[in-house]
């Protein structure tokens, strides 16, 4: 090999490092741009709407203050409290159906299905639309998380560059989830949390893709450093550093995730049967059902403005010890009912933010309930409220392991991994009948993306001497045997391929019965033709240690039905016949195991 030549190889995988490096922070740079500009319309809608016409000032998270303030309180108009959220969607639900139907709802759901069955590929318009019919949806008061629609803004501006760049369609899908993990891991703060969340969202197993992993962790770098240098650093809320040091409050901690199965079992009943009722059940357009839907959710929030909008600050009040047990049940309540009118009816919000609220009241419920009977125990009702967080999220939308990052990174308190970890653990195992995300697929293997990939790895797991019977006699033919004696030996065989050997058994030549078809029966040849004559001298053969998808491609070339297996160190010592029916059988029986397999694991829960 020339200095120039190895020079080259050397540099290629220097090269493409580089390339996926300015790829994924360009995918960082788009979905920060794309997260502070949502981040700044939500804000804006907030003072607009809430604020400004009907002079509700709702709470917020103390690492995300408001943007924008009255120099003077604005007098509470409970009527128009009650209809923002209507004209919000109303608004929201004429941009969708004029520009872009696929913009409305939650958002992740729609990039997790381009991710499995478009190979990544999201239509230009949807991340623009969607950023501003979320802004009028979530703005006005309609209840969802920011989460959904910067799930599908940065995978859609992923997507986007990905087209722009024509790229493979296995680049398009990396980049596309490198956007949707880089969106939530800057407007949320949590840059792991956006690694993690984009490979692992996409199955209902706990599996992770790995693909996606390292370049979002890139893209999910950018973004958020990009977000956070606009608007602060920091974590989302403001909690103390919760340390767990009594195993004994295990036992509650327990008990937190049979309450939360429980709000999980009633949120993704509620949201589904309202969603399919309202969207396939009536008969109305698609405009005006997001209106219907901000009504419900006004006349709600009337009674419990809390759970309009994010309500993100309702939590940071409980992280401060400010609300009481039985506001923290009505909460939850009054969420998922929130969250199903506004996001079920066609609105565009996440529910990740939801899951979020829903299980922190729950968690604020549930330590309260223990803090008051056994306080030397249970101190504090606020470490069960990040932990319900965690565990809410890890069974409404399978994700344990994201689920403890992510409440750690927005909370800042990273001394609750144990509890973290065994409530989403019983939480995710008890939830499973139960799914938020239903574009969601059960593991890789019923991924249309690697469909071509397990077939690849049946095959290439298969070896020739898997399935080579060396016991089985096959009949080699001389070379210098003379036509006549070869017609005499072929009336006694039912073989249809004859190896063809030299004078010292070395394997020269092979023949079919199709090769000598048309003068088989001239008996002009029978003692001037030898084998030597016909026989083709350039042998297509196998070794024991071949990969049968290696052996098919073989058996392709020129349309063969057996192939001669020779010594994997000497070419020319053949040890016997396999045939393409052989192979096929064993493949349909392997794949016939691993089906029976993959029953047996979906018997287990988990």
């Amino acid at each position: 090999m020339s200095n120039g030549t190895r020079q080259i190889k050397l540099r290629s995988p220097a090269r493409r490092a580089g390339r996926w490096l300015l790829l994924c922070i360009a995918v960082g740079l788009l979905a920060g741009l794309g997260a502070i500009m949502f981040h700044f319309l939500c804000h804006l809608g907030h003072f607009f709407f809430l604020d400004y016409l009907a002079g509700y000032q709702p709470s917020h998270p103390a690492g995300d203050p408001p943007l924008f303030h009255l120099e003077h309180e604005t007098e509470f108009r409970r009527w128009v409290l009650w209809l923002v959220p209507a004209l919000g969607g109303l608004l929201s639900g004429l941009l969708v159906a004029k520009f872009c139907p696929e913009a409305q709802g939650h958002g992740t759901d729609a990039a997790i299905e381009a991710y499995h069955h478009k190979n990544g590929l999201i239509e230009p318009k949807v991340p623009f639309v969607k950023m501003f019919a979320s802004f009028l949806t979530l703005g006005s008061g309609g209840s969802g998380g920011s989460e959904g629609p910067i799930c599908q803004i940065g995978a859609g501006l992923g997507s986007l560059l990905a087209q722009k760049l024509k790229v493979t369609p296995r680049e398009m899908r990396i980049l596309m989830a490198a956007g949707l993990g880089a969106g939530i891991g800057s407007i949320f703060r949590a840059p792991l949390t956006g690694a993690l969340f984009a490979s692992e969202i996409l199955y209902k197993d706990p599996e992770f893709e790995a693909d996606v992993i390292i370049p979002t962790a890139i893209a999910s770098t950018i973004a958020y450093s990009f977000f956070c240098s606009v608007y602060g650093w920091g974590s989302l809320f403001r909690a103390e550093d919760y340390r767990f040091s009594n195993v004994l409050a295990l036992g509650p901690y327990a008990i937190l995730a049979l309450c939360l199965t429980i709000g999980v079992c009633v949120f993704v009943t509620i949201f589904w049967s309202f969603h399919d009722f309202f969207q396939e059940k009536v008969n109305l357009p698609l405009w005006i059902k997001p209106a219907i839907g901000g009504i419900l959710t006004g006349t709600l929030g009337l009674f419990l403005p809390q759970v309009l909008g994010f309500s993100y600050g309702f939590i940071q009040d409980g992280l401060y010890n400010k609300v009481s047990l039985g506001l923290f049940l009505l909460v939850a309540v009054g969420k998922i009912l929130a969250t199903t009118f506004s996001i079920g009816s066609g609105g565009s919000g996440g529910v990740f933010g939801p899951s979020v609220v829903i299980g922190g009241s729950i968690g604020g419920a549930v330590g309260l309930f223990f803090h008051d009977i056994m306080p030397n125990i249970v101190p504090s009702a606020s470490p069960f409220i990040i932990v319900g967080m965690a565990g809410f999220l890890a069974g409404s939308s399978n994700i344990p392991i994201s689920a403890v990052i992510v409440v750690s990174e927005i909370t800042s308190s990273y001394h609750l991994l144990l509890p973290s970890m065994m409530v989403c653990s019983l939480s995710y195992f008890l939830c499973r009948p139960w799914n938020l995300y239903r574009a969601q697929v059960k593991s890789k293997i019923d991924s249309m993306v690697h469909k071509g990939d397990f077939l690849n790895d049946i095959l290439e797991g298969i070896t020739v001497a898997d399935i080579f019977n060396p016991n089985k006699v096959y009949a080699v033919i001389p070379e210098d045997m003379t036509f006549a004696q070869f017609r005499r030996f072929f009336k006694a065989t039912e073989q249809h391929y004859f190896p063809v050997v030299d004078k010292e058994g070395k394997l020269c030549g092979i023949f079919s019965i199709n090769d000598i078809r048309h003068f088989l029966f001239d008996r002009d040849l029978g003692d001037i033709l030898v084998v030597k004559d016909f026989a083709r001298r350039e042998v297509i053969t196998t070794k024991p240690s071949e990969d049968i998808n290696t052996l098919l491609r073989k058996f392709t070339v020129r349309n063969i039905d057996m192939i001669p297996v020779v010594d994997d160190n000497d070419p020319t010592k053949f040890l016997g016949m396999i045939s393409r029916r052989e192979v096929i059988d064993f493949y349909n029986k392997t794949l016939n195991q691993l089906k029976e397999s993959k029953r047996d694991v979906d018997d287990i829960p988990f």
